[in-house]
């Protein structure tokens, strides 16, 4: 099975499941277009308003979901930012704290305090 996310500005709509047959072109080699191309003329949409994605994220980075970005320059799936403060790895395309998660017990963000606080059971 191939995936596709649908994709307005920059924005995934949409995810769609296409048959490995559909994508694959008269030599047996696996097209991105050809999906593009059947999802475009079934949903009466552009074809670059589709593109494959990879459910084990071993391309584009991420798998997406409704909500994440996507990127053209990166060529990769982003998600949305958990908080305003945290800042995009780009290596991973994954958000993450200014301040590194501590070692010990279990915390949570505070977005005001700007640091991690930990979970007790008078906050949790």
């Amino acid at each position: 099975m191939a995936y596709f996310a649908q994709v307005t500005g920059d924005v995934v709509v949409g995810i769609y499941v296409v048959a490995d047959a559909v994508i694959t072109d008269t030599e047996g080699f696996m097209q991105e277009s050809l999906g593009q191309e059947f999802l475009a003329g079934l949903y009466q949409l552009v074809a670059t308003d589709f593109v494959q994605c990879s459910y084990d994220g071993s391309f584009r980075r991420l798998y997406p979901g409704i909500g994440f970005t996507y990127d053209a320059d990166r060529d990769a799936f982003i998600p949305p930012t958990p908080y305003p403060s945290w800042v995009l790895d780009e290596d991973t395309c994954l958000w993450v704290a200014p301040i590194a998660y501590p070692a010990d017990g279990d915390h949570v963000w505070d977005e005001q305090a700007g640091d991690w606080v930990e979970v007790t059971d008078e906050n949790s």
